[in-house]
């Protein structure tokens, strides 16, 4: 049997049969599956191992988690039991909040979200982060990566800039994929599979244009064909290598000098 490629089925389905039909049909092409906030609250815990069933497929529990330091660690602690393979926490909430999940999941990767792909430059503007969209993505992923995270989130309009900051040891996971010619949604940064694997990205997350398709399976299959030619995607679990910039801000420094080159 081929390689799986190196997609997230994004799971966003109005109920558990759905999401568990969707995932049987897309788990021969694909190597992970993503369960959302959506999904997790609604059905609780457990939704985990009702997706997993017996096929192995990795789950990507994107639960994007942004509290104090102490919440997060005890979510993250909870969390863990269930055993993903990805967890999401917010960079933004610091690099303490990013320390405290990787501490507190040691044997999940956690990703730090940067800024969402719905984001545009100007809403940046109105919520007060100030500079381009790409340099504060790039403080962010320095800053998780930093703080121990061994995954980030980020557009694949940002990826290659990401990966250069970051070296190859850390994953890099990219929303806002569109196959061409596929309706763009509510992502304002995307890109093809093709163009955000060549970028850097290791994961490419997708979810409509397979989950909305007549037949999910077929989709999933369609879009996954063309991307075993790539080199294979880069485990899950990885080293704890670190970045090529590791030291974080102390609170007398503030953010804005973790971001060396």
């Amino acid at each position: 049997m081929s390689q799986p490629a190196p997609i997230a089925v994004a799971l966003d389905a109005p109920d558990l049969e759905t999401a568990a039909r969707w995932a049987g049909l897309v788990t021969p092409h694909v190597s992970t599956v993503k369960v959302g906030l959506e999904l997790y609250l609604r059905y609780g815990p457990g939704i985990v191992a009702s997706i997993r069933g017996a096929s192995g497929v990795k789950i990507f529990l994107d639960l994007k988690l942004h509290d104090i330091p102490a919440t997060v660690a005890g979510a993250a602690r909870a969390v863990a039991r269930l055993h993903p393979d990805v967890l999401t926490v917010h960079a933004t909430g610091g690099p303490e909040v990013v320390r405290a999940a990787a501490e507190a999941a040691p044997s999940t990767m956690i990703a730090a979200v940067t800024l969402l792909t719905s984001l545009r430059p100007a809403d940046l503007e109105c919520i007060g982060v100030t500079g381009s969209l790409s340099d504060a993505v790039r403080r962010l992923a320095v800053l998780a990566v930093g703080a121990g995270a061994r995954g980030l989130v980020c557009s694949p309009r940002e990826v290659a800039d990401v990966r250069a900051e970051v070296g190859p040891d850390v994953t890099l996971i990219t929303p806002g994929i569109r196959p061409a010619g596929a309706a763009a949604h509510d992502q304002a940064r995307t890109a093809t599979p093709e163009e955000a694997l060549r970028a850097g990205a290791d994961l490419l997350v997708i979810g409509r244009p397979i989950t909305s398709a007549p037949d999910p399976g077929a989709a999933a299959a369609a879009i996954a064909a063309p991307l075993r030619r790539f080199q294979p995607a880069q485990s899950l679990v990885r080293p704890r290598t670190p970045a090529p910039v590791t030291r974080t801000p102390t609170p007398a420094e503030g953010c804005g000098t973790v971001y060396d080159r």
